[in-house]
């Protein structure tokens, strides 16, 4: 008996002398240096608190791919978030699980990290809250965090990602936000030609593009200003409605009524790989919207003044039409469309 007694308490003080040797394996995750250009607006105060690192860039790289983020696996973020099409898709409105049919047009993700609001009415302030609204949309994902948590927790690389990225493996809602919004956060367009241009790389306009680069000047600029090509304000500019009666733009989270049909001012940055345009697809090209703008729009109480000052249209001639095509293009960043 004595000498059962003596093994079992040796077994003991090894276990214990293990529990308290053991230490949990931790990764070197650096912050990431994001390249920013000099002139670009100041990051979004979140950024600050959530800087992208090395580890949870990669894990929220991941994540952004994953399909069992939708209720059926069949759809991740990048379903519809294409790099080639500006991290948008070229659909006049989103499609979810099953062909389900989303309310608005998917908007590029690029210089997230610069912006002020996010979705085309701003309801959000911050990308780490952003990420829910699609996993619990019906017409987008239609599933929940605590179902997407329990499908991830069996996974041993995502484990081993949560560990180097957070410390420990543990998968919670607040992590899996913030990951994937670091990975948005290094997601900066700002390699086009007219960069190139503008820093004088050894690149010039052509005649064309010069003359669409004053055009712009002229009679877009005040909309679509700052590196970014937006002042981040929200507009009526008296496009077509959406026959959606759930539809309202910006005074869906206002509740104010000048805020009808006003949306965030889309920056121009790889507008011409991110076809169809407007809050629902409303036009088919480039074309189309310019054509729409200089004839007459929609009028409409809360109408721009940029419209109504100016008899409800931009005047361009198709000279200048195509012009400022050209120009546009020159806003296509090869290097971040994974060109």
């Amino acid at each position: 008996m004595k000498k059962s007694f003596g093994f079992l308490f040796i077994v003991l003080i090894l276990a214990s002398c293990s529990s308290e040797d053991y230490e949990s394996i931790s990764y070197d995750n650096p912050d990431l240096v994001l390249d920013i250009p000099i002139d670009f607006p100041a990051l979004n105060n979140a950024v600050h608190s959530n800087r992208p690192t090395k580890y949870g860039v990669e894990l929220g790289d991941r994540l952004f791919h994953e399909k069992k983020f939708s209720t059926n696996n069949t759809i991740s973020c990048a379903t519809c978030h294409a790099q080639e099409n500006a991290f948008a898709d070229n659909n006049s409105q989103a499609i979810g699980i099953e062909g389900r049919i989303g309310l608005r047009n998917v908007p590029p993700i690029q210089n997230l990290a610069f912006m002020k609001f996010y979705n085309w009415d701003g309801s959000k302030l911050q990308l780490e809250s952003q990420t829910i609204v699609p996993i619990i949309t019906h017409e987008e994902m239609d599933s929940s965090i605590l179902e997407v948590i329990e499908k991830l927790q069996g996974d041993a690389v995502y484990k081993d990602l949560f560990q180097k990225a957070f410390g420990d493996s543990e998968i919670t809602p607040d992590r899996i936000y913030k990951s994937i919004a670091q990975y948005e956060y290094t997601l900066i367009s700002a390699n086009s030609k007219y960069d190139r241009v503008k820093k004088q790389q050894g690149e010039t306009f052509t005649a064309i593009e010069s003359q669409g680069y004053q055009v712009f000047q002229q009679k877009c600029a005040s909309c679509h200003s700052t590196p970014l090509f937006t002042d981040q304000s929200f507009r009526n500019i008296g496009f077509p409605l959406n026959p959606d009666s759930n539809e309202a733009g910006r005074a869906r989270v206002t509740g104010v009524s000048s805020d009808y049909m006003r949306f965030r001012v889309p920056s121009l940055r790889n507008v011409a790989e991110t076809a169809p345009y407007g809050s629902f697809g409303q036009f088919a090209t480039l074309d189309a919207v310019l054509d729409y703008m200089s004839d007459s729009v929609l009028d409409a109480p809360n109408l721009d003044p940029i419209f109504k000052e100016n008899g409800n249209k931009i005047n361009l001639t198709a000279e200048e039409k195509f012009q400022l095509i050209a120009f546009m293009k020159t806003l296509s960043d090869d290097q971040f469309l994974g060109r």
